[in-house]
């Protein structure tokens, strides 16, 4: 998930808790076991997940639509969903998927192969205001490319999708262009799940324009009052500012939720959100701040939970720019980041200090052989000094204003305490900011600093989204070339067997910390809370991709 939060309302707190009392009547603050009210820090973009990427549509949505595959409970490990099994053909090219059978969309219509396809043929012919990259996000990321392409849209060439096929009712085909086993995690999203034939075609879900910022503005009614899916949970009602219910689907075709009512209610600012839940006018809420955590703890009748880290904090490194294009000042550089410090510092807990730029939640996270760069100025001096350089070295260092991200709170703070760092090092820093947007982003990935502060959250629970993405291919932002690791990253994709491919993407990220492309210093993670008498939740490193409220309840 990119961010890319594009609300259609936001209101102030106090207004949001007036609201709340009001249209509630006291709900919130109620013992009922059937209700559970949320506090959301925003409305959802639209509730139709193929055309959204920001958290608060996706926890949404993930309780109408199932997708083929699913995670295991607070991690990445895939499971049936609505797919039983799923294998590829000798060539990787072809994936079988056997389908649960007796499943029925809320409206009643059948799920089945032709529905998949369906679904996936949707997508893949989306029409020009759909190809915006900016609307349907994960598509664009995933599989790429389009049957019918618009101006500036990738064609079906390039596409990793090449099409369905329905074998018979509960067995489905989806074909590829070239090998690849990451998608399989990208599937599993409540972006990829099923919507029902019949209601994508009744209520116009691809009628619409997108304005000149990349926002979708349906003109049928699918992804704001008519979302049809076959998840525990079916839509009810949506008044954007106020709230978005959503009741237990009656004819679910697995175990049934005990909460048989879900309130959503907007409510932008941080510490009103925190008074919502002391209070009793919500019984969760997510994005809990830094400073609010020990508040939340303090109180015996609420919870935090922490989500396994799932994001990197980076220090990129641009090998076009000299001296950054020899290694042993780039080894200098990573001795010179007293990278522990910094996190103690600065993190709320729930992240830990990094050491390589995947995230231990992810498969091919490696337990041994990671080049080791703990902090030690008297050893970069020295390799400065063998790179035949006199310090000390001016350096110039980059870091972003105006924005606060889960892996730097506060971008100019820690820019200061490295810099600080690697004056006893033996550089001389001089540093540079801009502002996030478009600024600072376009810079640093067109190559234009030497050494700046970035980081990275997952689209998707698959190394590839973080290895493959950054390193797999000739990057101005890092500027330097590797076939051998482009190679190594190319085949760990495509690469169908599980401990095969861990031992692969192990060895890839060993070999960028062995490159040095990047400083990884941080994996951070996000909060939630709950009211301490709501059982069941558990925290995923997905997010709210990830994490069912059909499996919550009071105790």
């Amino acid at each position: 998930m990119r961010g890319k939060v594009r609300s259609i309302l936001l209101i102030a707190g106090t207004l949001a808790l007036a609201l709340a009392a009001a249209a509630v009547a006291g709900i919130g603050s109620s013992k009922a076991s059937d209700t559970l009210v949320f506090g959301a820090s925003a409305d959802p973009v639209l509730l139709d997940g193929s055309l959204i990427s920001d958290g608060e549509s996706l926890r949404v949505t993930n309780q109408i639509f199932e997708s083929l595959l699913g995670y295991k409970a607070g991690g990445t490990t895939l499971q049936a969903e609505l797919a039983t099994s799923w294998k590829p053909n000798k060539t990787g090219l072809v994936w079988t998927f056997k389908l649960r059978q007796g499943v029925k969309f809320s409206d009643g219509t059948s799920f089945d192969a032709a529905a998949v396809c369906f679904n996936y043929n949707r997508w893949y012919n989306f029409p020009a205001p759909l190809q915006n990259s900016s609307v349907s996000y994960y598509w664009n990321t995933v599989f790429g490319g389009f049957a019918h392409p618009a101006k500036d849209s990738p064609g079906p060439a390039k596409s990793l999708y090449k099409g369905c096929k329905a074998v018979n009712a509960s067995t489905v085909q989806l074909q590829l262009r070239r090998r690849s086993t990451s998608f399989l995690q990208a599937i599993a999203l409540p972006n990829f799940g099923m919507a029902s034939p019949t209601a994508l075609k009744k209520y116009k879900a691809d009628a619409g324009t997108v304005d000149n910022t990349g926002v979708f503005h349906p003109t049928g009614t699918f992804a704001t009052r008519n979302p049809v899916g076959t998840g525990p949970y079916v839509f009810k009602s949506w008044t954007p500012g106020s709230k978005l219910e959503l009741a237990a689907n009656t004819s679910y075709w697995g175990k049934k939720p005990v909460i048989k009512r879900l309130i959503f209610r907007p409510i932008a600012d941080n510490a009103a959100r925190v008074q919502a839940l002391q209070s009793g006018e919500v019984q969760g809420y997510d994005n809990v701040a830094p400073e609010d955590v020990k508040t939340i703890q303090g109180n015996s009748k609420l919870h935090v939970y922490f989500r396994p880290p799932f994001a990197v904090g980076y220090v990129g490194i641009t090998q076009t720019i000299k001296p950054m294009d020899n290694p042993l000042v780039r080894q200098a550089l990573a001795y010179g980041l007293d990278r522990t410090s910094l996190v103690k510092a600065v993190y709320p807990p729930g992240t830990a200090t990094a050491n390589q730029f995947l995230p231990p939640a992810l498969i091919g996270n490696a337990k041994t052989g990671v080049p080791s760069y703990s902090y030690n100025p008297e050893k970069s001096k020295a390799l400065l000094k063998q790179a035949g350089l006199t310090t000390p070295v001016k350096i110039e260092f980059w870091y972003p204003t105006s924005v606060s991200r889960p892996y730097m709170p506060d971008p100019k703070r820690n820019a200061e305490a490295f810099g600080a760092n690697l004056e006893k090092a033996g550089f001389a820093v001089e540093f540079h900011s801009a502002p996030w947007r478009p600024d600072y982003l376009a810079g640093a990935q067109s190559g234009k600093y030497m050494v700046h502060l970035l980081g990275w959250i997952a689209d998707f629970p698959d190394p590839a989204n973080f290895l493959n993405v950054h390193f797999g291919a000739f990057n101005p932002q890092f500027g330097f070339k590797d076939p051998a690791l482009f190679s190594l990253l190319t085949r760990a994709d495509a690469e169908p067997k599980v401990p095969k491919r861990i031992a692969l993407y192990q060895q890839a990220s060993i070999d960028v910390m062995k490159k040095l492309p990047v400083v990884p210093y941080v994996w951070a993670g996000s909060a939630q809370a709950f009211t301490s008498n709501v059982k069941g939740f558990v925290p995923s490193p997905i997010g709210s991709s990830a994490e069912p409220f059909a499996d919550l309840h009071y105790g």
